[in-house]
């Protein structure tokens, strides 16, 4: 099998020339083909795993004072599916992904979860080529600047806004979804946040648990001020 010029560009990308090109084929076929080719679903859940223990070892190694307490926050951060879904848009991941016609209409190259199952896929599929060495690898070169920066402390913003509630004796904060717009394939969620004391922020994004982590990290800023 052959890669089209699109794949070999996007292997090109990822820095690694298959062996069995089948392998990033699949990893980019979405459930939605269809067919009896397969499609992503069994690499993508091997790769969550590849993409684990590669991250988990360099966060070890990284930091040798870290204590798990600060480690762990760090690897929810780098390996959540949001953070996959970056490194997919850094790389166009969406731009060679197969979708079935449903999910071409309604905007599946753009879709983070899409994004980070096929990311995580393909990092299975180039584990399956040539082993945990070349993996880890491309992994360690995609995720690089973000290891680099991760915060010490990388707790998401809503587990820290409500630690300091309840440092504070208050009770955690409410999440109110304020509005809902757009078409049913790509709405936008306005969410407020709301303190005991009264002080609230809101946020906008395509997921209700992103526009509450953004409002989360508004009020988090104004009361930490």
């Amino acid at each position: 099998m052959k890669l089209s010029a699109e794949l070999r560009d996007f292997a090109g990308r990822l820095g690694h020339d298959f062996a069995r090109p089948d392998l990033l084929v699949r990893a980019l076929t979405h459930p939605s083909m269809g067919g009896t080719r397969g499609d992503n679903q069994r690499l993508e859940f091997l790769g969550d795993r590849v993409l684990g223990l590669v991250l988990a070892e360099a966060l070890y190694q990284a930091d040798a004072e870290a204590a798990e307490g600060q480690l762990a926050p760090r690897y929810n951060a780098l390996v959540r599916k949001e953070t996959c879904a970056e490194v997919a848009r850094q790389i166009d991941l969406g731009a060679v992904l197969k979708l079935g016609r449903s999910e071409m209409k309604s905007g599946g190259r753009r879709k983070m979860a899409l994004l980070g199952d096929a990311m995580e896929a393909v990092i299975a599929a180039v584990y399956l080529d040539a082993g945990f060495a070349a993996a880890r690898d491309m992994v360690l070169r995609l995720w690089g600047p973000r290891i680099d920066a991760v915060d010490a402390d990388a707790r998401d913003a809503k587990t820290a806004l409500q630690e300091w509630a309840q440092a504070r004796g208050a009770p955690p904060p409410a999440y109110v979804e304020v509005a809902r717009t757009g078409p049913d394939h790509a709405p936008q969620f306005t969410i407020e946040v709301r303190l005991q004391d009264g002080r609230s922020a809101r946020a906008e994004a395509g997921s209700k648990r992103a526009a509450e982590q953004a409002a989360a990290a508004a009020l988090l800023a104004e009361v930490s001020g």
